[in-house]
């Protein structure tokens, strides 16, 4: 059983900052990519920011020079530090990893969702 736990959202201003965590727990062997997605009302699911196991990020060009994606191996956790946040970022964020469970061969990855955090930025 794998569980990801999401905290940090919540309401701020134009202009604002927040961040957000997401820790992996539960029976984990290896965790490959781990990241944040968002989905806004009316609009699909997109990627904000993606980190591979080795550091490697990748970023929407939307938040690029805003946000920055981090990640604490020995934690399991992926931070999301969000600053000059606009109205336009208003989503629920979810996190996702991919997460092996088990050391044997014939296991293999699976992309895990936390249940979402909402992030809203208004005056």
């Amino acid at each position: 059983q794998v569980q990801l736990v999401e905290s940090g959202g919540g309401l701020v201003q134009p202009g604002g900052s927040l961040r957000l965590s997401c820790a992996a727990s539960g029976s984990i062997f290896n965790i490959n990519d781990m990241g944040w997605y968002r989905q806004a009302p009316g609009k699909e699911r997109e990627l904000v920011a993606a980190i591979t196991r080795g550091g490697s990020i990748n970023y929407a060009d939307s938040v690029k020079g805003r946000f920055t994606l981090s990640r604490d191996n020995a934690k399991n956790t992926v931070y999301l530090q969000m600053n000059s946040l606009k109205p336009e970022d208003t989503a629920v964020y979810y996190c996702n990893a991919e997460i092996k469970t088990s050391y044997s061969i014939y296991s293999r990855y699976s992309r895990y969702w936390g249940q979402g955090t909402q992030v809203t930025v208004s005056s």
